[in-house]
């Protein structure tokens, strides 16, 4: 079936990237693939890298049910919040019936829905925007920048996106992030990062003032096809937010695996 194996890619996609830069943002970080379930928490203040997600191919509500307390479980044990990623599509019908009852129980909330997205990626030609310039992220001060872009887009405080980054080699020198300068000034970025053959795209932000103008789109672009030619890899995956979802498409991704981010109730 097509659609669980993207599924599938998707959920693996994720287990692959999140495991580099956990430990790249802490090498004691709880890494771990437990039956069903795998923890990538660097437990820092950026909650994004604090993440446990799923992986049982086809698990029914009962299974469903033990596995989301399980994962709350792991999430207790942590100083600093995350959020558990569900891939929907990995369910059976009568799991995914049982699913708001389940997670509930578990002592999880819903925080927002996301979608997982895929494209294979042709050779393009250069990206370009009238207004702007872009610059890889190659020293501490412009990592920094793009930490803050992050940060603003998606309402953190800006500590908590330097906390997740700041000092990074990963991705000063293997992830190729991207800013976007317009007058010198940075509006907005996008990485993607090659694990198992494929590009992941990540961390994709417009500052809130500079939205709606094409900014993301083109860095987005400009990221591919940067990987694309330093790596050869032909396929690119995603997790999109309900707003990046838009944009992904008018670059060519097509949506395959529904995602509901859950974090700890109260």
């Amino acid at each position: 079936m097509v659609e669980l194996a993207d599924s599938v890619e998707s959920v693996e996609q994720l287990a692959s990237v999140w495991r580099d830069v956990v430990l790249d943002r802490d090498p004691d970080a709880d890494v771990r693939d437990l039956p069903g379930i795998a923890v990538r928490w660097a437990d820092c203040r950026f909650a994004f890298w604090n993440c446990v997600t799923l992986t049982d191919v086809g698990a029914d509500a009962d299974l469903l049910g033990r596995r989301l307390g399980e994962a709350a479980d792991v999430m207790r044990s942590k100083r600093h919040p995350g959020f558990l990623w569900l891939f929907e599509d990995l369910l059976t019908d009568d799991a995914r019936a049982a699913l708001d009852g389940a997670a509930g129980r578990a002592g999880l909330v819903h925080a927002f829905p996301g979608t997982g997205m895929a494209w294979d990626v042709p050779s393009t030609a250069e990206p370009a925007h009238p207004d702007l310039v872009f610059e890889r992220v190659t020293t501490d001060d412009r990592l920094l920048a793009y930490a803050d872009l992050n940060s603003r887009a998606y309402g953190f405080p800006l500590e908590d996106g330097r906390d997740g980054l700041a000092g990074s080699a990963l991705w000063k020198e293997r992830v190729h992030a991207y800013l976007a300068l317009r007058d010198g000034v940075p509006v907005a970025c996008a990485a993607t990062a090659e694990a198992d053959g494929r590009l992941f795209v990540a961390l994709v932000a417009t500052a809130p003032e500079h939205q709606r103008r094409g900014y993301g789109e083109a860095v987005t672009r400009k990221a591919l096809h940067e990987g694309h030619r330093a790596t050869g890899s032909t396929r690119a995956t995603l997790h999109a937010t309900a707003a990046g979802a838009p944009v992904y498409r008018r670059i060519g991704f097509e949506p395959n695996s529904p995602i509901r981010f859950y974090g700890l109730a109260g």
